[in-house]
């Protein structure tokens, strides 16, 4: 696990020191939905799901049922995970004060600066942390874990396409979120905290058995 935590920390780096540059310009023209009018519509769809709205109904809902479950812990954890978390994205966006890229033009209107991605950092936050947290056994976290990777897999390259982010932004997002996660649980001594591989590891021998003990 410190292993994991070092790489993503040096992922946020690279991406921070390194992006907004031409590699970046380059892939960020090559995905661009400007003049792919279904890619566009679907990527405004998709991002929805990294927006502030659903994210903060998702921790609330996800907290009521920790909370329901009187799993105080995890209601605490999820609630400071995310929390801490968004507060952090928009500290460091202040901080970078990366420019937004402007292929042609935006596809959806965005106000802050670009340096992590928002929507990248959420979706991981809270998607990840929700499937982390909410699922009773190993077989169904492992499950749950592995539909939120690509959950926000998908919310950040829905930036990209909309052209309202360079594709380190979206990196660092998602670099970001997980650092953030993983390195909360790990601190609070929580088992999760050992993250996907550990969870498919075990999914189909100890996570069958808690499935069968549910």
């Amino acid at each position: 696990m410190p292993f994991a935590l070092v790489g993503l920390a040096l992922a946020w780096a690279v991406m921070l020191l390194f992006g907004a540059m031409e590699f970046d310009r380059g892939l960020l023209i090559f995905f661009y939905g400007g003049d792919r009018p279904t890619l566009s519509t679907v990527a405004n769809y998709v991002t929805l799901l990294g927006g502030s709205e659903l994210v903060v109904a998702a921790t609330a809902a996800g907290i009521a049922l920790l909370l329901y479950r009187r799993d105080w812990r995890g209601a605490l954890l999820l609630a400071a995970i995310t929390g801490s978390g968004r507060l952090l994205v928009i500290l460091q966006k202040d901080w970078t004060a990366r420019v937004r890229p402007d292929p042609v033009g935006h596809l959806v209107p965005v106000e802050s600066f670009a340096f992590p991605s928002g929507h990248a950092a959420n979706a991981v936050l809270v998607w990840i942390c929700l499937a982390l947290l909410l699922p009773r056994s190993d077989r169904a976290r492992s499950w749950a874990v592995w539909g939120a990777v690509w959950l926000a897999l998908l919310v950040g390259a829905s930036r990209v396409v909309l052209g309202v982010h360079w594709p380190s932004d979206v990196i660092g997002g998602w670099a970001f979120g997980l650092l953030w996660t993983l390195l909360i649980l790990r601190l609070a001594g929580h088992a999760a905290a050992e993250g996907t591989p550990a969870l498919l590891a075990h999914s189909s021998g100890e996570g069958a058995s808690d499935d069968r003990r549910e």
